[in-house]
């Protein structure tokens, strides 16, 4: 007996069926639609929209960007009286519950946010060439008026040589910190002295981060920068922020008779907070040997050092480190208002009033120093192209300028005798 054969339609077969049979109604309407595109709603969805988020009715709330730009309401933009514009105002902080009361900035350490093309060039060639500044590297608040400068021979870069990371934690400073740094990039000297001639310069100041783990602490590195920068630049005036050295002070010769033009080094605070303020291993008797070491190296070396104020220094501590600053012949000095870098630092004890800063560079003007700059947002190195250039530099040109008229008037009476 023949086995059964099921026969199978063919496809035509099928097509015809398909198109012979009626469709309902319903599916005369179906619409096929991509996987990807989003179906259209229809006039009867009764699906909920979601409800916009707080933080964005808070901000429809509260004021447009015209309010910001336009200044506020003419109230807001009258003129402050004296007294109001250095009230320190405070303010609440933290969530619901743990809220706390903080002191806001004074409207005289408000910086604008760095722009300009010298900061932009001056801001790529570091990065091509691997260089830090301290500008960078301590969040200093002036960063976009130095590099700028009044012009372009004025503008100042502070260079920070031997890395990014120090050996010493001083509870001021917001420079990384470690027990062994990375070794020392011997390109660095080369590298930093093309930057500074190609950038143009007129000033620039070298600091360095404290390498207590090398023999030297750096000196010799420091002193190959400062020499090689006056070969690529000889009309560039050059000056050396230096650590202590650990009281070697053989490292403060070779650097103070490297070709440089300023001697810097900074005391930081007042011999009575020095302990509580700077690493352990720095101390103020040991920075004024460095200072007095410098000074007596080269003739007519110029030195200079630094005091933050608002670190709760009392006036007759001040007086006394001015005295002892003056007895060491310390050509020139800054004070700076001391600016909290993060949570982890030191508290400001006190914010100084600009009349307080101008108050103390009278007073060390009339000790006998050479020149003084003081002010809340003054550095070590702010500005230290114009003050150096227009202050020390002219005053000894002039000086010598009237000795040769001297001798040669003496000269000539002598002839006529």
């Amino acid at each position: 007996m023949a086995a059964s054969r099921t026969r199978i339609p063919h496809l035509s077969t099928l097509s015809r069926c398909r198109a012979s049979s009626p469709r309902p109604a319903a599916a005369m309407h179906l619409t096929r639609a991509f996987a990807t595109a989003a179906p259209e709603p229809s006039a009867t969805d009764t699906t909920p929209r979601r409800r916009p988020t707080s933080f964005k009715d808070k901000l429809s709330l509260g004021p447009s960007f015209a309010d910001f730009v336009g200044g506020g309401s003419s109230e807001a933009s009258e003129a402050l009286t004296p007294e109001d514009a250095l009230e320190l105002k405070t303010a609440l902080v933290g969530p619901p519950g743990k809220k706390k009361e903080i002191t806001r900035l004074p409207e005289w350490l408000k910086t604008p946010v760095p722009i300009g093309d010298n900061y932009k060039k001056i801001k790529n060639d570091l990065r091509g060439l691997n260089l830090h500044t301290v500008c960078e590297e301590a969040r200093c608040p002036n960063i976009s008026d130095c590099w700028g400068g009044s012009s372009k021979s004025a503008a100042t870069a502070t260079i920070m040589l031997m890395g990014d990371t120090c050996t010493r934690g001083c509870r001021f400073c917001s420079v990384k910190t470690s027990k062994a740094p990375p070794p020392l990039d011997p390109h660095e000297p080369e590298h930093t002295a093309e930057a500074l001639s190609r950038w143009g310069l007129g000033y620039v100041v070298l600091t360095s981060v404290d390498r207590d783990d090398l023999a030297d602490g750096g000196a010799r590195h420091f002193a190959e920068t400062i020499m090689k920068i006056k070969q690529k630049a000889p009309s560039m005036l050059v000056e050396a922020l230096t650590g202590d050295y650990a009281g070697d002070l053989e490292m403060v010769d070779l650097v103070a008779q490297s070709g440089l033009d300023v001697y810097a080094h900074n005391v930081e605070t007042v011999e009575a907070l020095t302990p509580q303020v700077r690493d352990r291993r720095a101390t103020f008797r040991q920075s004024l040997a460095v200072l007095q070491r410098a000074k007596a190296a080269r003739e007519g070396l110029i030195t200079k050092t630094s005091i933050m104020l608002g670190l709760g220094e009392t006036e007759e501590q001040l007086w006394e480190a001015l005295r002892e600053l003056r007895a060491v012949d310390v050509d020139v000095v800054t004070f700076g208002q001391y600016m909290r870098p993060t949570k982890r630092h030191m508290k400001v004890h006190e914010y100084v009033t600009p009349a307080t800063f101008e108050l103390w560079r009278q007073r060390a003007l009339d000790m006998g120093f050479l020149y003084v700059a003081s002010g809340p947002l003054v550095r070590s190195s702010y500005k230290a192209g114009e003050a150096f250039i227009e202050n020390v530099l002219k005053k000894r040109a002039r000086k010598s300028q009237t000795a040769i008229a001297d001798a040669t008037m003496e000269a000539e009476k002598s002839i006529s005798r």
